[in-house]
């Protein structure tokens, strides 16, 4: 798979279509069920992490003297949910492994044995298929489910522990501790919950099962065969026993959930102790993180969003939804078509879009999303998924201050 460069235009979709199997998000929004995280769907990527930064010899001395920055549960010994015949059996799935082992230049025996010993998961497949058409979306109820007492409180103590790696970062990347924070928090509740299912299975299963009734089968076929390519590769590489890697059921990992792709492309040894680990070392979930905002274009100091008031007499609400959450007027041309910022909106440099968050039966809300809001609807296409990110990142700010959080409403 080719590396994925810097956001680009897309073609408009809908708020719901940016999570791995599309329309699942609108199945949690109305369900209230797994987290996003566990349905992250990003771009194929195949670059290597970004090079060390200057700083890494002074971290690593750091490191060696203490691990308090070591954080959340150890992976317990991976358990087999899958009730198919083994992959070793399907003559499909040994051709894809011979052609991986043939493109990568792995161990062909290693890539057989390790593919072989996947299994299809039927409960995979239900999780991946589409939600009924005209299950409505929520915001309100999407919010509920991760800016809590529970989540802030656990974003409270986090930020204090982590607090030297989060300025670090920020001075690094220019990416504020508040959008890690909200990152990590959101995916797994800092490394509370990180799947339970085999990477493994879960990648053999997305890439000779998806499931046929998705109207992106094929789309999302080749992409998770990409990622179990990228995932067998990495394990070889480091070393780490592939049968034992868990992770959600689209097969992302660690605390901030990456798929293996973004996992060889942004991850970082950001403690400097010579590995990357993104399941206990919160440094170098917390340097991973920013790296990838980076990559994407984040720009420091530039707001996420702005508040946005309607002219009646001059609103063109189709075409401000065209683009979707692609930031493409100006904010002359944003007025122009009857959408009214207020104060500093007005001096912003850069595009704008429109974006349009629905509450069920009740009326939408709307803000306009800069670059930075596009950014992190990089990590999880999904702008309701960014407005919780930034939600929740401001509210456990809010609680280290002594403030209450004010949510968009």
């Amino acid at each position: 798979m080719e590396a994925a460069p810097a956001p680009t235009a897309r073609p408009r979709l809908t708020p719901a279509a940016r999570i791995v199997a599309g329309a699942v998000l609108a199945l949690m929004l109305a369900t209230a069920g797994a987290s996003p995280a566990v349905a992250q769907d990003k771009p194929p990527r195949s670059e290597k992490p970004s090079p060390k930064d200057s700083q890494k010899g002074a971290a690593k001395n750091k490191a060696k003297n203490t691990k308090k920055d070591r954080a959340g549960p150890t992976a317990t010994a991976p358990r087999s949910t899958a009730q198919g015949v083994p992959y070793a059996q399907r003559d499909d799935a040994m051709r894809v492994a011979d052609e991986i082992a043939e493109q990568r230049g792995l161990d062909r025996e290693w890539v057989r044995r390790t593919l072989g010993e996947a299994r299809l998961v039927p409960q995979i497949q239900r999780l991946m298929r589409p939600a009924p058409v005209g299950t409505p979306k929520n915001w309100r109820v999407y919010r509920s489910r991760f800016i809590d007492p529970v989540r802030v409180r656990a974003g409270v103590r986090f930020w204090q522990a982590q607090r030297e790696w989060l300025e670090r970062a920020e001075r690094e990347y220019g990416v504020p501790p508040e959008m890690v924070v909200g990152i990590i928090g959101v995916e797994t509740l800092y490394g509370q919950h990180m799947g339970s299912f085999r990477v493994i299975d879960a990648l053999a299963t997305l890439a000779f099962d998806f499931p046929s009734e998705h109207p992106r089968a094929m789309d999302r076929t080749a992409f998770f065969r990409g990622e179990l390519e990228h995932f067998l590769s990495l394990h070889q590489r480091t070393g780490d026993d592939p049968l034992r890697a868990l992770g959600s059921y689209a097969g992302a990992m660690g605390m901030p959930q990456f798929m293996p792709s973004s996992r060889v492309r942004f991850a970082v040894d950001f403690d400097g102790d010579g590995r990357i680990d993104l399941n206990r070392s919160a440094a170098d979930v917390i340097g991973s993180v920013a790296n990838y905002f980076r990559a994407f274009g984040w720009k420091p100091g530039m707001p996420t969003h702005y508040p946005v008031q309607f002219d009646s007499t001059k609103l063109d609400l189709e075409a401000l939804l065209l683009p979707d959450i692609l930031p493409t007027f100006s904010v002359a041309a944003f007025g122009a078509r009857g959408a009214v910022l207020e104060g500093t909106a007005n001096a912003h440099e850069g595009p704008l879009a429109l974006v349009e968050l629905q509450n069920g039966s009740d009326a939408p809300q709307y803000v306009a999303g800069t670059e930075n809001f596009y950014v992190i609807t990089r990590y999880n296409w999904s702008s309701y998924y960014a407005m919780a990110v930034i939600e929740l990142g401001k509210a456990v700010r809010q609680a280290l201050d002594g403030a209450a959080p004010q949510a968009v409403r």
